[in-house]
């Protein structure tokens, strides 16, 4: 096949690196490398090569007995029904047989041609389909690794020792398909469940837990799978009674992972958790956080002064670690010295100075930060500021000239002043050093591709803003928004990716004197929106009416923080 217009605009190099890569990976690679859309790319291949392109993938009514798993898993194409077929399927006539039409995400070649003819006796009629499409649709009908795990995989030698072999190779073969999966789909945790009669994998997409499809007979290699993970992470394997905390550094394409797992011991046997952080992924910018233009204008003008502590707070998952690394980004200049303490370092930051704290080595955010100060800094990043010794330097760097960015486990803007306080840190030195604090949540946004007008009675649109604490003539703006629907690119979830909400609270006179006071976060609260600061509903509302998310979706923090402020 042709790719020459398709490989005209990369380098050779990465030519190289195109065909080194598994078919799966390919175009995707190619799409983020020359920064183009995956469906743009399928068009002008399909142009270059003659290959028609498939919008929709119907499949066959027993795709496996057409073509077997391994090579619908090892070639990514699937038996899809031709226009004969569904016209035979309309008058009941059989068809004959003629050519496989196959739906595929990467031009073939001709030992495809060959090995497909040799196993069913057809030619392949091949189509171009959109890659995620492709992914999906094996994933969902036949698993995860389901072809590696085949007991003709596992069981093909009449000696003991190879079909250990055998087995231990299928194991392992399994163990990558499942973590090169969870890349693919952008998951950020993988959970290997053990119950009494199945083995239960699930991902974390999104913020939502989604059960992947997996071999029916996978509990028969559940210990050999969980050994296989903690042989990764160097881990104890006959140690099955203690929970057990590891790392893993896994290749998955261009991908590079540090994978944290953590093992813990059930009824069923042991549970564990894959956390991967891809090193190679691209932190975000201002705009690509969600911030509107004016609590951007907000949060570059703090970010500017020479010194102060800006806060990021919410709870775990609401992605404070990456607006930091985005405000990072946006202040690192050469003559800035800029040096971050982080558990653990999820991006890479060219120019900045990075470390990861061991606590097992007593290397803990506090000592970290001391010896910090120690390296001339103009900007620190600490991690998290857990405990008050930690506090007590943090603030006492911005009051000697650093600016200082790091994050606190509160709900809302105004209740990390009062944390600090809790933490005995004196007030008047709170309301000399903290300049911004920042509060996020995480929201699913509308898959871009499915998403369709919600048309809400006008009751229900009320009484959601009633309860995010809206004004309900904010109802004229109900046919704004949006709902999920679900397609074959969102995994039918009508979802796709995730956005922050904000509510930034900047420091002012008044709010000093509440500090200085010990007055409760509800009057600095209150002091706040008066002076012009927005909610994280009010936030929420905004990407609401702009299509982006749904109400459901900003309702399931806003009812509990309701409730938490009456």
């Amino acid at each position: 096949m042709d790719l020459s217009t398709i490989y005209s605009d990369l380098n050779e190099e990465q030519r190289e690196e195109i065909e080194a890569l598994p078919r799966a990976e390919r175009l995707i690679h190619i799409a983020t490398l020359l920064n183009r859309p995956t469906r743009e790319l399928v068009t002008q291949i399909a142009a270059t090569t003659g290959l028609p392109v498939s919008k929709e993938i119907e499949l066959i009514d027993n795709p496996t007995a057409t073509l077997p798993l391994r090579l619908i898993h090892e070639y990514q194409c699937v038996p899809v029904r031709s226009t004969e077929q569904a016209a035979a399927d309309e008058t009941d006539e059989p068809t004959s047989a003629g050519p496989i039409p196959l739906v595929t995400l990467w031009p073939p070649d001709e030992a495809m041609d060959r090995w497909i003819f040799a196993v069913s006796g057809r030619m392949p009629a091949w189509h171009l389909g959109d890659p995620e499409q492709v992914i999906n649709t094996i994933t969902q009908r036949f698993g995860v690794g389901a072809d590696s795990l085949e007991e003709s995989d596992v069981l093909t030698n009449e000696a003991e020792a190879d079909e250990e072999e055998d087995e231990d190779a299928a194991v392992i073969r399994f163990v990558n398909e499942v973590v090169h999966k969870a890349v693919v789909d952008r998951a950020t945790d993988i959970h290997f469940e053990p119950h009494r009669d199945a083995l239960q994998i699930r991902y974390r997409i999104d913020g939502e837990l989604v059960a992947i499809r997996v071999p029916d007979n996978l509990i028969r290699f559940q210990d050999a799978i969980i050994s296989r993970l903690k042989i990764m992470a160097k881990l104890n394997i006959s140690e099955k009674r203690r929970p057990q905390d590891g790392r893993i550094s896994f290749g998955a394409g261009d991908s590079e992972l540090d994978i944290r797992i953590s093992t813990f011991p059930t009824m069923y046997g042991e549970s564990v958790s894959l956390r991967l952080l891809n090193q190679k992924s691209k932190p975000l910018s201002m705009r690509e956080l969600g911030l509107t233009e004016g609590e951007e204008d907000k949060v570059t003008r703090t970010l500017a002064a020479p010194h102060g502590i800006v806060l990021v707070t919410g709870p775990t998952g609401s992605g404070k670690s990456t607006s930091l690394t985005a405000f990072i980004r946006l202040i690192n200049r050469p003559e800035r010295r800029i040096i971050t303490v982080e558990d653990p370092v999820e991006y890479e930051v060219p120019g900045v100075n990075q470390t990861q704290v061991h606590a097992e080595i007593g290397l803990t955010f506090a000592n970290s930060l001391r010896a910090v100060l120690r390296q001339d800094p103009d900007v620190i990043m600490v991690g998290e500021i857990r405990d008050r010794e930690t506090a007590d330097i943090a603030i006492r760097a911005s009051l000697t000239g650093h600016l200082v960015l790091s994050t606190l486990h509160t709900n809302d803007a105004p209740g990390a002043l009062t944390r600090l306080t809790d933490m005995d840190i004196e007030p008047f030195l709170i309301a000399s050093s903290v300049e911004m604090i920042i509060a996020q949540r995480l929201v699913r946004r509308l898959c871009p591709n499915c998403a369709q007008p919600a048309n809400y009675e006008q009751h229900h649109i009320e009484s959601c803003l009633t309860t995010m604490q809206i004004d309900r003539s904010e109802a004229q703006f109900g046919h704004l928004t949006k709902a999920p629907v679900g397609c074959a690119r969102c995994r039918k979830l009508g979802f796709r990716g995730r956005v922050a909400i904000f509510e930034i609270l900047r420091m002012s006179e008044e709010i000093h004197e509440h500090i200085v006071k010990r007055e409760s976060s509800r009057v600095i609260r209150q002091t706040a929106i008066a002076q012009g600061m927005r909610s994280l509903q009010q936030s929420g509302w905004e990407h609401i009416k702009n299509g982006t998310t749904t109400f459901e979706e900003v309702m399931r923090f806003a009812e509990l923080e309701s409730d938490e402020l009456n």
